[in-house]
């Protein structure tokens, strides 16, 4: 087999393993790594380098594989663009988080939203109850969207952040 053919079908199976188990495994917040998020994302990009390329660690063969990562990628966007299935398959959804007031406790506990984080959110949109939020969203970016009142409609955005420890001297 042309040994830049074996590169691209190489790389094809590891974009889609890659995509798979990132599915499936829910990271909806790829926006805000942690020091465990990129541990990770640092060894698997070393444990499929050579699943890529195999063993042509040549200039060109590592060019290769990154041109059929770009290409693949771009086709996969536009793929998902015109269909809707695909999209849906893809792509991650936004979860309510509150309705009318009524918090969805099920979703706050699937996605780890602690009571503390989605007040805080609240604040962060000048809403103190509860009661007086229309709609809160768990966008799949990490963000929390709030629309608050019914009558002076205000609409903000909460970007989701988690504590990090620091490494080294304090600023």
């Amino acid at each position: 087999m042309n040994p830049y053919l074996d590169i691209a079908l190489r790389s094809l199976a590891v974009y889609a393993f890659m995509l798979i188990a990132i599915r499936l495994t829910g990271k909806k917040e790829f926006s805000q790594l942690n020091t465990i998020d990129v541990v990770l994302i640092l060894l698997i990009s070393n444990a499929v380098q050579n699943a890529m390329v195999g063993n042509n660690t040549s200039l060109l063969g590592g060019l290769a594989a990154a041109a059929v990562l770009f290409m693949l990628n771009y086709i996969l966007k536009k793929v998902a663009f015109k269909n809707k299935k695909i999209r849906e398959l893809i792509f991650e959804h936004p979860e309510i988080l509150i309705h009318n007031g009524k918090l969805n406790f099920d979703k706050l506990s699937h996605l780890g939203i602690s009571d503390e984080e989605l007040k805080e959110a609240m604040r962060e949109h000048g809403v103190e109850h509860y009661k007086d939020v229309k709609l809160a969203i768990f966008e799949v970016d990490g963000n929390i969207s709030i629309i608050s009142g019914d009558k002076t409609l205000k609409q903000t955005h909460f970007k989701r952040k988690k504590a990090h420890k620091t490494l080294g001297l304090n600023n």
